[in-house]
């Protein structure tokens, strides 16, 4: 990606080296299933951190605080990119773009919507509307799959597409449907908001590039093998399990690689109503 001459956002909030205390727990996000998947792949035991365990690590531990560095820097590049492109997109709608912040956390975090560990991967918080990154999960993504810079932004706009589904009361709607509905059905409604959160990172990737130019040759590739390296099929196949569509909760590596596509051609968000798609 040509990024280094990029804007930086203002709304990067850098929590590394930060003291946390309390007690872990396994939340949502697009990592939660990868980052577990990982811990078993490498002999590790899971079962610490959905227990609350922390694998002796005191609470309050202290982490000392790298310096700014590069990775920290393409990451404030992407989200003001996904600032200007939302905040034109709002703009011509008739509407006003309120951006996230987005943290850099370390190990653990605490937000709006509990404490979490770098077990939980990326994900978004609509109580506090903040994206909360771990950048050690791009490590793991690349080894399952999915490096390259492209694929860490869409990683950032898919959880930026998150908000989007926050502020247009796309995520109430849903929750409100998951709260009567059998767990087949709530897990079908999640696939579908995380489906559409993928496409919409590939309309802000759309924009972006008709904008700066930010795409070079084997990007949209390094994206969509990032898709393809967190879908739950892929997940469950290289856990050593059976794939049980019925249990997915982010789609498929083929769905979410198609919804990313079609953001990316079409830069549509008409286009990217999977809800629609699905009849519902």
């Amino acid at each position: 990606m040509k990024w280094r001459s990029g804007r930086r956002s203002q709304h990067v909030e850098d929590r590394r080296g930060r003291r946390v205390s309390g007690g872990l727990k396994i939340g949502g996000g697009l990592g939660g299933l990868l980052l577990i998947l990982v811990i078993l792949l490498m002999g590790g035991d899971p079962s610490l951190l959905l227990t609350g365990d922390n694998g002796g690590v005191p609470a309050g531990t202290e982490y000392q605080a790298p310096p700014s560095d590069e990775a920290a820097d393409f990451i404030s590049v992407v989200l003001a990119s996904t600032e200007d492109v939302w905040t034109e997109t709002f703009q011509q709608a008739g509407s006003r773009y309120a951006p996230p912040s987005l943290v850099l956390f370390e190990d653990y975090v605490r937000s709006a919507c509990g404490f979490n560990s770098a077990a939980t991967g990326p994900f978004y918080c609509p109580a506090d509307r903040k994206v909360y990154l771990d950048l050690g999960f791009f490590r793991e993504l690349a080894r399952l799959g999915g490096p390259g810079d492209f694929a860490q932004a869409y990683v950032v706009g898919h959880e930026v597409g998150h908000h989007i589904q926050n502020l247009v009361g796309t995520s109430d709607q849903v929750r409100r449907l998951q709260g009567s509905a059998s767990r087949a059905d709530a897990n079908r409604l999640s696939v579908l908001m995380e489906l559409q959160a993928d496409c919409y990172a590939g309309v802000w990737a759309h924009h972006a590039n008709r904008r700066a130019r930010i795409l070079e040759a084997g990007d949209v590739e390094e994206g969509l093998g990032a898709a393809a390296a967190i879908g739950d099929d892929r997940l469950q196949r290289t856990s050593g399990r059976a794939v049980h569509p019925e249990s997915f909760t982010h789609g498929s590596s083929a769905q979410r690689q198609d919804w990313l596509k079609t953001g990316l051609e079409t830069g549509s968000l008409e286009a990217c109503d999977t809800f629609a798609r699905a009849g519902l």
